[in-house]
């Protein structure tokens, strides 16, 4: 009996966890944000203080190989025109270590963003140093920051919406009602969300 409600016990402390919103290490919202510098498909740096005009970034974790990453390239396109233009430009990294997904080295990225056409920086987190700051954990995983006296605010943290495999089956668009929140100066009515998607890929972690 006693060996029971020990079992009963972890099943529900891991329903639990699995349901948890962002419960990782890094940061949260309201946190302030460093900044970062890492190489692009064009091979040049970039870092967010590049973006001297911009109010803001949608900063999200990706990468080539994720079935969940693939499926919301195009809304990730989609959100950068729309937004790009009002000062919150998308900016895509992949932290996954390409020894442990083949797919996913540089190299790799680069075609895979030609043949997408993406229309926003794809970063190359190469010593894997960006993510655990952040405490990213999935792609994809948004980080909406806000620029305030010069100092990059968490403002929301998780999915890009309600539907992470069926774009046609969406009902709450996350990221776009945070961000349109901010444009108004006012705070995102949703602020955590669960991110849904695959494990980003250390091999520290195997």
């Amino acid at each position: 009996m006693k060996t029971f409600k020990i079992i009963l016990m972890l099943l529900v402390v891991a329903s639990i966890s699995a349901f948890t919103v962002n419960s990782s290490k890094g940061y949260k919202v309201g946190d302030e944000a460093s900044d970062f510098k890492l190489k692009n498909i064009d091979d040049t740096m970039v870092s967010l203080a590049d973006y001297k005009d911009a109010k803001g970034f949608i900063v999200v974790f990706t990468c080539n190989m994720c079935p969940y990453s693939k499926a919301n390239e195009n809304r990730l396109i989609a959100l950068d025109k729309k937004y790009k233009k009002k000062g919150f430009p998308v900016i895509a990294i992949n932290s996954n270590d390409s020894e442990v997904s083949k797919g996913d080295s540089f190299e790799a990225m680069k075609v895979r963003a030609k043949e997408k056409g993406f229309t926003f920086p794809y970063l190359f987190d190469e010593g894997q140093e960006v993510y655990p700051k952040y405490g990213a954990t999935k792609t994809p995983h948004v980080f909406i920051l806000n620029k305030k006296n010069d100092k990059l605010i968490v403002e929301y943290i998780g999915a890009i919406d309600d539907s992470s495999r069926d774009e046609n089956n969406v009902k709450e668009r996350f990221v776009e009602n945070a961000v349109d929140a901010l444009l108004k100066g006012e705070k995102p009515t949703k602020t955590d969300t669960r991110a849904i998607g695959c494990s980003i890929k250390d091999k520290r972690r195997r």
